[in-house]
């Protein structure tokens, strides 16, 4: 009875959670599920020397190597061959990424008696590295199937797994397919999956009329006019938490142009509102009690005869005044008009996440964010959740010697540093410019995208930071 109730249970979440990626990936009973024996490397010698003189023989005579990631059939006694996998005990969410789409198609089950803890992270990183984007071509193959194990955080996990695909899939969705119009039925889309979720959406003249000056600005010479997306949930007496992302859902760097490579993967200039929107997926579904609000300014940064130029001076929501130095600096110009607003309403936190510089992807490379906090008990939590999550994140400094790079002469402000080093330094202290009210405030600074394909993360759209910022949160508001 008490494993037909595990079964329901998971089911009833499966089908809470599901999408194509989940669904194809995990199940919750199998009956002829095959063994996966997960062994630490630095155990090995001691496994192997506990292990049947068969499956020692049978070891050595493949010579096989016991290196993180590696794994092997071995044949079993009466229980029939089992999958022995070797994998870090220091790097757990990774041990399973190399097998759902290396194992031949089948269901598998992991060895019993692991810890709560370490089963959660291989169930994640199950789920991640099964991930194929198919919305446009059907894979080869489907991946593996693991079986979800009881003592497995199922209701988080799954959570996490939903978020990172939804994620995944808004960054990779060409720019045809994911204009402002379509970022903001994303957003719209909240309302039929959870309760008491309100969406306000500001279009076109109407950014104008509100104030929002340089968002309508840097959209205005596209088709598909810029807006500001506006999603609210949780109860008004829990702590006001507010999320911004940068959503240029197409950069061809206007009037100063992109050279056909900087353009080729610039769909994922939405990178940070894809992440906003998967946070919240993920905050909403746990019911973390938060007042949580969601800003998204979108907009495609493209080139036509009304196309703002280099050396136009827009006066921001807050009222200062910003030079142009280059159109193809835009996503801090439509994140300050949100910041602004973000802050009017005195939130316990304010976050935004942008694909903002190339700057920090020089001095970290792609797959470390950024981080920048003006609060520094809010950055070491957040990264010892880094730490924890196996979700990394690097801080650098809000360097304020450095401010002087983007002040304007005929205008407050310049959107460009006066000389080319420290970019993702001064691209900060421009956002900083426009807050408010004394706000504890992070910025995350992004790559969204894997360059190429490794185990668990795929070329294409990656979720960088969000389980970081989500175990931030819920340990700090539980």
């Amino acid at each position: 009875m008490q494993a037909t109730k595990h079964s329901d249970r998971l089911r009833s979440l499966l089908l809470k959670a599901a999408n194509p990626v989940i669904e194809s990936a995990l199940v919750t009973h199998s009956e002829n599920a095959v063994t996966i024996v997960p062994v630490a490397m630095q155990e090995y010698a001691e496994w192997l020397d506990s292990s049947a003189q068969r499956t020692k023989t049978w070891l050595s005579q493949i010579a096989f190597k016991a290196n993180p990631g590696s794994s092997t059939w071995v044949p079993g006694d009466s229980d029939g061959r089992f999958v022995l996998l070797i994998w870090n005990a220091e790097k757990t969410l990774d041990a399973l990424m190399t097998l759902p789409l290396s194992l031949a198609e089948g269901d598998y089950r992991l060895e019993g008696g692991l810890e709560p803890e370490i089963l959660n992270k291989f169930v994640l990183g199950w789920g991640m590295a099964a991930y194929q984007y198919q919305n446009y071509k059907v894979a080869s193959r489907n991946a593996a199937r693991l079986v979800i194990p009881e003592n497995c955080d199922a209701n988080l996990v799954l959570a996490q797994l939903r978020a990172t695909t939804l994620i995944r899939d808004l960054i990779n969705t060409p720019a045809s397919d994911m204009l402002p119009s379509h970022l903001a039925q994303a957003a719209l889309d909240f309302q039929s999956r959870h309760q008491h979720v309100d969406v306000d959406i500001c279009v076109g003249e109407e950014l104008l009329e509100r104030g929002y000056r340089s968002i309508y600005t840097v959209g205005q010479a596209s088709t598909n006019a810029p807006r500001l997306i506006d999603l609210r949930w949780g109860n008004t007496t829990d702590p006001k938490i507010t999320l911004v992302g940068k959503g240029v859902c197409f950069d061809s760097g206007g009037l100063d142009i992109k050279p056909s490579s900087g353009m080729r993967q610039m769909k994922k200039d939405m990178g940070g509102a894809a992440h906003v929107l998967g946070l919240a997926e993920l905050i909403i579904s746990q019911q973390l009690p938060i007042r949580l609000r969601v800003l998204v300014p979108a907009v495609e940064n493209a080139i036509a005869g009304n196309a703002y130029r280099p050396g136009d001076i827009i006066t921001s929501y807050k009222g200062l005044s910003v030079e142009v130095g280059n159109t193809d600096a835009e996503g801090r110009l439509v994140l300050s008009d949100a910041l602004t607003l973000a802050c009017e309403e005195q939130p316990e936190l304010l976050l935004d996440f942008a694909t903002l510089t190339g700057a920090a992807r020089v001095a970290l490379g792609t797959d470390l964010p950024a981080l920048f906090c003006n609060d520094d008990t809010v950055a070491r939590e957040i990264l010892d959740s880094a730490i924890s999550e196996d979700d990394p994140l690097w801080r650098l400094p809000l360097h304020q010697p450095y401010l002087p790079q983007i002040k304007g002469e005929i205008a407050d402000l310049v959107n460009t540093g006066s000389v080319p080093m420290g970019g993702a330094i001064t691209a900060a202290l421009f956002l900083e410019q426009f807050l408010n009210n004394n706000v504890s405030w992070a910025h995350i600074d992004l790559m969204a995208f894997n360059i190429s394909s490794r185990p668990g993360h795929p070329e294409g759209g990656e979720a960088m930071s969000a389980r970081a910022i989500y175990d931030y949160l819920a340990r700090k508001y539980v």
